[in-house]
């Protein structure tokens, strides 16, 4: 027999054995390490009959094997929030994209198996998109090659939704697109889910945090043809490995990924929990070091099993990125950025800390020295890497088709904007219905897409006493939850429980939010679950409640990971939980008895709230007495009061009259392991713009739980540096203790000394056209990077000046190259302004009339004087940092600017 013809006959046979097996995992060896952690799954979570699915006679091998490795490693909420039938029509839908999908039989099973088949992207709310997104997809990109469907289905995410910052909670895929917007992790987790749905391997990248400035970000990376692409999510670009954030990426220090279940990739590997694998990806995106880390007790003898916690300066903390444990040698290890962090590392209550400079040093020792109650004050200059970015080629022919259908795009997605209630529409249902016409009108244009649900609950709403309450629980839940929340639930919790005080029971009764978890309706589920009798004991007696959730439910640290928190509907169910989902649930289960609780935002204490005072509620106290073992509790608890106070004196700095929290300064407390856990105060909202500041917080003084807390300080250098300082403090119960907040500077080098929104809207403006031009952002006009913009006051002498100095550096702005945007207060001044005279102004001006408030908002951030002064001056970058202000008539502007332009390329 011709040996061609024989090689191809067994080929063919090998093609037929393939195509014949049933099984999902075919390396046996795999999928018995499966099949063992599932039954120790089992065994763990032995309450509410949560694998039933497993045992359906009517799964075929393949199913039933993805089944069983879907419930080996996720999360306790996805078994208990969502039926098996949920998982299974997922895995019959992943199953038909790798058989209809041209690249199906291409993606290598242990791919598929991580990255297509799950369907948690992050710690969103699951939901049907995979079916929905398939449906819509399909035809669109089964003529593609796979990298030419990864662009297409990017495009078709940006027709769905766009970039708008929101809470941390996530929405779910389908949330995401009924809303049109989501923050960068929800529209990461849009594209993953659109991706993993025609059957592509993608996967969510996060840093955690940037190392040179205050912020975050999530991508997608999608795998094409044997290797891994990244692309920015809703932003797509004509070819893949770009995005805005090449440059910001490339002065990262660590990016990573949770990938499903028992990983065996090539990543480094960050850990392994029971639920995923954290890889290490920074190596795609910046130039890297690896670091070891040694931990010594006091005596210099290695300590194993320590934590050892890697912290990057950002918002004012050092921020944990990545934590790992010790091995026998009290050694770990990590590859990141080339940069600074800071390295925490604690065992027993002992802690010690030192800066890693990656790149410089490759070993580093900590020994555990310190201990709680030593007031010292230490200082740390913070490095970021460098930038290093490299661009793939576009062709100017690439660019101009790719933003044609960017506009393409925009117009679709508006359309469907278009279909949300207008104001007018919502005023004439609120009239209809005799509400209150502004509150109404506000809500359900904030609801969006969810705007159905909202005037449907509205509409409802026949009395006045229930038209209050209902228009109160609307505005106690998030602005996120109104886009996505159901009319169930909305149900549920108008028919809660009333308790004595009014406030209370508006606050931590009726309202359904108790912390990022999604909405549930457990009011009425409780209600029909727990006895009667045992329910008025619990009213009676609200620590018998917290005995019961101490003794009944089980903490599992590892058994929600990388999940949004169990319904307490699921923790009564499993009879176990993580600790957040334990809370969550317990006060959940109060305010369904009508028994005002909460977690409070600051501290995360779960308290019940009374007439004179708020009691905590310390589960594990309670289970570790005689009296919670035996007697189900009894007492009413320990009213709040070993507390102190705290008061810092500050003496101002010449760009910082007044820190802030989160930009300037955060306040930790020391854990009884000697980490750190910091204390969460308000940020900027609509009604409080400027948040907890030094003087709202710390000049007058505010109580503190006695303890031991940390005072980080930090001073964010144009360059991305930070001058930081770590300051130890002790409060004691019924003392005062004071402090100095100390904002470091440095004399010679460019400050971050504000911020401003680089996504704020303006509209173009040109001398020689009447057309109306359509509005666009700062971000849109100047691209990512850095940008001056001015408010010009027409005819006045110190804008001309302004605009005479600017003239005169023409040339070194235009080596510069970044966009100058002046604008007119208004139609009328630009209507009168004359350009010849400043004929010799950068070809990077661009002039634009402020049509939506950019002068306010400066004034407002910076602080400047209201009474109009013009013309105003700032340098700010598209991560809304402001480096430089000017307000004023201002000698010298130009070679003040250009002092700054030196300043950030140093």
């Amino acid at each position: 027999m011709n040996p061609i013809v024989k090689l191809w006959g067994i080929g063919c046979l090998l093609c037929l054995l393939t195509a014949c097996s049933s099984h999902f995992m075919t390396d046996a060896t795999y999928r018995s390490e499966v099949e063992q952690d599932l039954q120790q799954k089992k065994a763990r979570m032995a309450q509410g009959d949560l694998f039933a699915i497993l045992e359906n006679q009517d799964l075929d091998t393949y199913e039933r094997e993805a089944l069983e490795f879907l419930y080996a490693y996720m999360p306790l909420a996805d078994i208990t929030d969502y039926p098996g039938e949920f998982h299974l029509m997922n895995v019959r839908a992943s199953r038909l994209a790798a058989d209809e999908m041209p690249w199906g039989k291409s993606v290598p099973e242990d791919l598929f198996r991580h990255f297509v088949l799950p369907v948690r992207v992050n710690n969103e709310p699951l939901d049907s998109a995979r079916v929905v997104f398939y449906d819509e997809l399909k035809e669109r990109v089964k003529s593609l090659s796979i990298s030419e469907a990864i662009l297409e289905v990017n495009h078709w995410c940006h027709e769905k939704a766009v970039y708008q910052p929101s809470d941390s909670r996530t929405s779910s895929p389908l949330a995401t697109v009924r809303t049109a917007y989501g923050r960068c992790g929800e529209e990461s987790t849009l594209l993953v889910a659109a991706l993993r749905s025609v059957g592509i391997p993608a996967r969510q990248v996060y840093t955690p945090r940037w190392a040179h400035t205050d912020d975050n970000h999530a991508w997608v990376e999608a795998w094409a043809d044997g290797q891994w692409h990244f692309l920015g999510a809703c932003e797509p670009e004509p070819v893949l490995d770009l995005g805005w954030f090449n440059a910001p990426a490339s002065r990262g220090m660590l990016m990573h990924t949770k990938v499903f279940g028992r990983y065996e990739g090539s990543e480094e590997v960050m850990s392994v929990t029971p639920g995923y694998t954290e890889i290490n990806v920074v190596g795609n995106y910046a130039p890297t070091a690896k670091a070891t880390v040694t931990v010594h007790d006091a005596q210099g003898n290695p300590v194993p099993d320590a934590c050892v916690e890697f912290r990057l300066y950002n918002y004012a903390e050092f921020y944990p990125v990545a934590r790992k444990q010790t091995d026998a040698q009290g050694q770990t290890f990590l590859t990141a950025g080339k940069g600074d962090m800071l390295v925490w590392a604690s065992k027993g209550g002992r802690f010690g800390y030192a800066k890693l400079s990656f790149g410089t040093d490759t070993d580093l020792v900590v020994k555990l020295d310190k201990e709680p109650g030593e007031a010292v004050d230490v200082n740390f200059d913070i490095v970021p890497p460098a930038e290093s970015a490299n661009l793939p080629e576009v062709t100017p022919e690439q660019r101009a088709a790719n933003d044609r259908r960017l506009a393409t795009e925009d117009s679709i997605r508006n359309a469907y904007i278009s279909t949300f209630l207008s104001e007018d529409e919502a005023r004439k249902f609120a009239k209809s219905y005799k509400l209150d016409e502004d509150e109404a009108v506000k809500i359900l244009i904030a609801s969006r897409g969810n705007h159905a649900v909202i005037s449907n609950f509205m509409a409802r709403l026949r009395s006045e006493k229930s038209k209050k309450g209902g228009f109160d629980l609307l505005q106690r839940i998030s602005a996120k939850d109104l886009r996505d929340v159901t009319l169930e639930v909305l149900i549920d919790h108008m028919l809660s429980h009333l308790c004595d005080n009014a406030d209370h029971f508006r606050r931590y009764v009726r309202n359904p939010r108790v912390s990022n978890e999604t909405l549930t309706p457990y009011k009425a589920f409780f209600g029909k679950v727990i006895p009667k009798d045992e329910a008025q004991a619990y009213v009676a007696d609200p620590m018998k409640l917290a005995a019961w959730v101490a003794r009944n439910i089980q903490v599992d640290k590892d058994c929600n990971l990388g999940a949004s928190p169990i319904s307490p509907a699921g923790v009564w169910k499993a009879r176990m939980a993580d600790a957040h989902s334990r809370d969550i649930f317990f006060v959940s289960m109060a305010r369904s008895l009508g028994i005002p609780a909460r977690i409070d935002e600051v501290t995360g204490k779960v308290q019940l709230l009374e007439d004179n005072g708020t009691v905590d509620v310390d589960f594990a106290e309670l289970l570790s007495t005689e009296e919670a073992s035996t007697q189900a509790g009894g007492g009413k608890g320990n009213l709040t009061g070993k507390r102190g106070k705290l008061i810092a004196d500050y003496s101002p700095i010449k760009s910082l009259a007044n820190p802030k929290y989160y930009s300037h300064f955060t306040i930790s407390r020391l854990t009884p392991e000697g980490s750190l856990r910091l204390l969460t105060y308000e940020e900027g909202t609509a009604n409080n713009p400027e948040g907890t500041t030094w003087d709202s917080l710390l000049r007058w003084g505010t109580a503190l739980d006695a303890g031991d807390y940390v005072l980080v300080t930090g001073m964010r250098l144009a360059s991305g540096a930070v001058l930081s300082r770590i300051s130890f403090f002790r409060i004691e119960a019924g003392k005062t203790t004071r402090i100095k907040l100390v904002m470091r500077e440095d004399a010679n080098a460019v400050q971050v000394i504000g911020s401003f929104n680089s996504e704020s809207l303006f509209t173009p403006w040109s001398a020689t056209t009447d057309a109306p031009q359509a509005k666009q952002s700062l971000l849109q006009a100047c691209g990512r990077g850095y940008f001056v913009v001015g408010i010009l006051g027409v005819g006045q002498e110190p804008t001309n000046h302004a605009l005479r100095d600017i003239s005169a550096l023409k040339a070194d702005l235009e080596q510069w190259g970044r966009k100058l945007v002046l604008l007119f207060p208004d139609e009328a001044q630009a209507a009168k302004f004359a350009r010849e005279p400043f004929s010799s102004l950068p070809s990077t001006v661009i002039y634009g009339i402020d049509t939506d408030g950019i002068a306010g908002q400066i004034v407002e951030n910076m602080k400047l004087n209201t009474q109009g002064s013009l013309p105003i001056f700032i340098v700010a970058d598209t991560f809304n940092r402001v480096v430089f202000v000017s307000q004023g008539y201002t000698i010298g502007l130009g070679e003040q600017l250009m002092k700054v332009v030196k300043g950030l390329q140093k």
